[in-house]
Formats: structure tokens, sequence, C-alpha cells
């Protein structure tokens, strides 16, 4: 197996500002439970693409998982959730081995956004996100004024409230993605996994959306685990950052620890410069185009 890099684990994050518990309420923090895959491999079709990969992702932090296209970082997450059959290896939660759970029981502790989702024909906005409650529920799958309440929570955290009547189908595709990231709060688990979430969204929404990922975090203790394709806000928004390369971990650690111009032209191919963020002080990379390369020492 390749050497990784491995720094410290994140420290915990402080308590949460007041705005974060009007947004999400008051909640324990859940057990100090990891999500960790133990020599697992992954591939299509009987092309590996990820293989015998360690890796634990720490309890109650957000955790960015990074690196060039078609690294294996979408398969990995796919694996984790159990949403893609594993070659090899086993994924654990807590120590208990996922596949020994039921899907309703996973659902209840693990909540999964894939990179591509398709809603029902003629689904309306609260509607979708309704289904979010589907593991807290009954045999007859009755609402309670519990569901409810999570169901306006989570809309109202993404800005999708005045959107609840409108059928899904009638959205931008900026929107759609707000309301399923909406189904997925509601679901109200632990641990959150979230396939290229900022995807469809402008620059503006993105920045929103990690903030509420961060926000979630931080109130509610929940564990966020998401595969992004910008480097800079994975390096801003992330406790824990794991950069892949050819279906392997090639660093993971603290952002500011990891995040260096040697990782980034290991794992991309990418001459660059890392500089403090003037806005959050994490690590800023700043590519280096040809015409600013040619002819250098």
């Amino acid at each position: 197996m390749t050497d990784v890099h491995r720094a410290a684990p994140p420290a915990a994050r402080p308590d949460a500002a007041a705005s974060g518990a009007a947004a999400f309420g008051a909640a324990a923090r859940p057990a100090d439970v990891t999500l960790r895959a133990h020599g697992v491999s992954l591939g299509y079709d009987g092309r590996r693409v990820i293989s015998e990969l360690d890796l634990g992702l720490p309890a109650g932090s957000v955790t960015a998982i990074v690196g060039p296209n078609a690294c294996g970082k979408s398969t990995l997450l796919r694996g984790l959730a159990r949403l893609h059959p594993l070659d090899g290896g086993r994924v654990t939660l807590g120590g208990q081995d996922v596949g020994a759970l039921s899907r309703k029981e996973l659902a209840k502790r693990v909540g999964v956004l894939p990179q591509s989702s398709i809603a029902p024909d003629g689904v309306r906005v609260a509607e979708l996100v309704a289904r979010g409650r589907y593991p807290h529920q009954g045999w007859f799958g009755r609402h309670s004024s519990t569901d409810d309440t999570a169901v306006l929570r989570a809309l109202d955290a993404t800005g999708v409230a005045d959107l609840a009547d409108r059928p899904v189908a009638e959205l931008s595709g900026g929107q759609r993605q707000r309301v399923w990231i909406a189904m997925v709060l509601a679901q109200e688990t632990d641990i959150v996994l979230l396939d290229e979430p900022t995807t469809y969204l402008d620059l503006a929404h993105q920045v929103d959306l990690l903030e509420l990922l961060r926000e979630l975090n931080r109130t509610r203790g929940t564990t966020v685990v998401m595969v992004l394709h910008e480097l800079n806000l994975a390096a801003r928004y992330a406790d824990h950052l794991v950069v892949m390369s050819s279906g392997q971990v090639v660093a993971e650690g603290r952002p500011g620890d990891v995040l260096t111009e040697a990782t980034v032209h290991a794992a991309f191919g990418l001459r660059a410069r890392v500089v403090p963020d003037p806005v959050s002080g994490t690590p800023l990379v700043v590519p280096l185009g040809r015409a600013h390369t040619d002819g250098a020492t």
C-alpha cells in the first residue's frame, strides 16, 4: 500500500453561536461514532478503482474528500454509504459492520446525498423533503408533529420554504439541489454523506450551503463528510481533509497541514502556490498558469 501523509486529528469545534441554535434547535451531541473503511476495494465491471483502502472519518467533524476527476472520491463515498457493493474489505460504524444493519436502521444513522438524484414525477418540494423522515416512521408511515417540525426546519435552513408547494420538476438545477439537501437534513442523522453537494449552485449558494453544513456540525455535532471539487472552499470549511489520487489516499489531516504545494502537485499534477486565505487564514491554492511559469527557474 502507498505511504500516506497523516496529520493529527482535528480539534473539537467550539460551542455554537446563537444563530446556529435557532436554525437547528438544541440537541444532545451524538456519541463518538466513527465511520471507517477497513481494507476496502471497489470497482466497476471488473475494473478496480480503489484497492485495500483504510480510512477513518473523525466523528463530530467536517471532512472534505478532494482529488482529481476519476480518482475514486465518489466511489469511496458510495461504498461507505452501502450504495455500491464492496469487492473486498468492510465498512464499520461505531465498530459495527454496516452490512449487518437493515437499510432502515442505517438510514436512521447515516444520511446520504448521491451525486445524481431523480425525483418521482409530479412530486412537490415539501413532499420530497418529507421523504427524509421515512426511517423514523412506523409500519404505516404516519407523519407526526415531530416529522412536520423537522421538515419545516430543513426547508427554512436551505432557503426553499417558499418553494414548498412547487413541483420539483419546475425548479432550476440549483433550487433542486437545495431541496435534495433539505431532504437529507430532515432525516436528522448523526452522520451526513454528500457527494458534490455544491453542484449546480452559484458561488453565493455554495458558500451558503457550506456555512449551513458547518452550522449543523457545530450545533448538533453532526459528522459531515462531503466530496468537493473546490479546493479552497474545502480548505476553508473542513476540519479534516482527505486528498485522493488514483484510488488511494495520498494525504489526510488538518487542511493547513496537508494542503501543501507538494501535495497539490502530487495529487493533481498542478503547479501552484499555497498562501493563507486573507479571510479565513486557511490554505488558498493559487494555480500557476503556463504564462506565469514559462521561462521560470
